[in-house]
């Protein structure tokens, strides 16, 4: 138990050290007008008071990843508990961050807009694309999970459900923030504090041995999956995602100053870890063996564990508040998702998003596409999210070392978690059976001579510039 307070106390810390490093870093400015100030629409630019945009935040971001993910990532021991921690103090918090502040300065652009004034038309055009498929992507695994966790409690037929939430994500991707979002999201967020405190409270009131195999080094995997570089893709969000990065803007456009960018971007990000910190020590502690943990989950998806901790150690009624509180997870996190994609379209296409109907003109198409990947087996989905997601996060950390490194700033707390994601996403998709399927060994070599390259050209072309001068990036400061 006590490595596991240790952790906890880690990420609190890493708030109040870390996270003021990277805020000054950065280099705020409390007078600058932020987006909603400037361009409020009453549609998606609506300035929201500090505690809800945190809120919106933290549910947009937290998904099924930072609990399935930490439970899958339990299976290969206690050094998933290493890399929520340094994952998210070190990489995801910076990564949300800068995908945050980064849309703030650039007026509330989505991200593929702020990586493009980075890294040019090319990027921004790829990024487009990319962040589209993804978006799209993380709504189908957060419109099938959550569906098959009400239908496992209730009983309802699954397609019913299915439908049900399809029409919540429609009205909420079209209405005006503070209409839906703005107003159920402080009650989804006292569900979602329950179902966290709660788990852990009832792990430790009943007697369980918290974390009782602390040998790190250890890989208890039952599949025998390599840890590297397996455990940086099953465990993402909880750790560094960049599905964040599609959210941060959404709420770039509602922060009242760049003062609370730390709570609400860096903040979130490690309340995100505790979350996951709570669920992979419950995959740890809760049963008695990886095996036997293996075993449900192959049975059932992480759903049927969750399922079965909840029940068991908060009863009847605490069990459901528990699972509804997972269930508003990647609810609060899918309908977000086809938003953030709507205006990713509409930026593209200079679509102006005030009128009904033209929101209704992307909607409608968005998620009849949506749907047919719904027939699609949910494992397939779930492992190129899986990648894409982390190839996402890559390519935001190092537009924010470019942005850096243009300002001759410290630019190695981004640069750093950047090059090592370079490495882990091209290790994962050579040697994945989704991708090129090559010996781990080659691999892994060939993903260490990529990161190196990448990094060294980083560093030979990335040099200050006068953002402000005719031949710097297009950064709207």
């Amino acid at each position: 138990m006590t490595y596991f307070f240790l952790c906890v106390g880690l990420l609190i810390l890493g708030f109040f050290t870390y996270g003021v490093v990277v805020e000054k870093i950065f280099g705020i400015d409390e007078n600058r007008p932020t987006p909603c100030q400037l361009q409020e629409d009453g549609v998606d630019y609506i300035c929201l008071p500090t505690w809800k945009v945190f809120f919106i935040q933290l549910l947009d971001i937290a998904g099924l990843g930072p609990v399935f993910g930490p439970i899958l990532g339990a299976l290969y021991g206690p050094v998933a508990l290493v890399w929520i921690v340094i994952g998210s103090i070190f990489a995801g918090g910076v990564h949300d961050y800068f995908s945050g502040m980064l849309s703030v300065r650039s007026g509330g652009e989505s991200i593929p807009e702020v990586v493009g004034d980075f890294m040019g038309m090319t990027a921004r055009q790829a990024m487009r694309v990319f962040s589209v498929v993804l978006l799209v992507l993380v709504g189908v695994v957060f419109i099938l999970g959550p569906a098959k966790l009400l239908h496992n409690l209730s009983g309802w037929n699954l397609q019913l459900l299915i439908g049900l939430i399809f029409a919540y994500y429609f009205i909420a991707t079209i209405l005006p923030i503070d209409k839906v979002i703005g107003r159920l999201y402080p009650i989804f967020g006292a569900l979602l504090l329950f179902m966290t405190f709660g788990i852990m409270g009832g792990l430790i009131y009943h007697g369980y041995d918290i974390l009782p195999n602390m040998d790190i080094f250890t890989n208890t995997h039952p599949g025998h999956k390599p840890i590297w570089p397996l455990l940086f893709i099953t465990l993402s969000c909880g750790a560094v995602s960049g599905f964040h990065s599609t959210q941060s803007p959404l709420m770039a456009r509602c922060i009242r100053n760049e003062k609370w960018g730390r709570h609400v971007f860096y903040g979130a990000m490690l309340v995100e870890g505790l979350i996951a910190l709570i669920w992979a020590t419950v995959g740890l502690s809760f049963y008695k063996s990886p095996e036997a943990l293996n075993a449900v989950i192959t049975a059932g998806s992480p759903a049927a564990v969750v399922n079965e901790v909840s029940n068991t150690l908060l009863g009847t009624v605490g069990g459901l508040l528990a699972i509804l509180g997972v269930v508003i997870l990647p609810i609060s996190s899918g309908d977000t998702a086809f938003r953030s994609t709507r205006l990713i379209i509409a930026e593209t296409f200079k679509v102006d998003q005030k009128q009904v109907a033209k929101r209704l003109m992307i909607a409608l198409p968005l998620f009849a596409i949506a749907f047919l990947i719904t027939q699609v087996d949910f494992k397939i989905v779930w492992r190129y999210f899986g990648w894409s997601n982390q190839m996402l996060s890559m390519l935001v950390l190092w537009s924010g070392a470019i942005y850096l490194a243009q300002k001759a700033k410290f630019h190695w707390i981004c640069t750093i978690p950047a090059t090592f994601l370079t490495a882990v996403d091209t290790a994962f998709i050579l040697q994945a059976k989704i991708g090129f399927n090559m010996p781990p060994m080659i691999s892994n070599l060939i993903s260490v001579v990529v990161a190196v390259v990448v990094l060294a050209t980083f560093i030979t072309f990335a040099r200050p510039k006068d953002i402000d001068g005719a031949d710097a990036a297009v950064v709207k400061e």
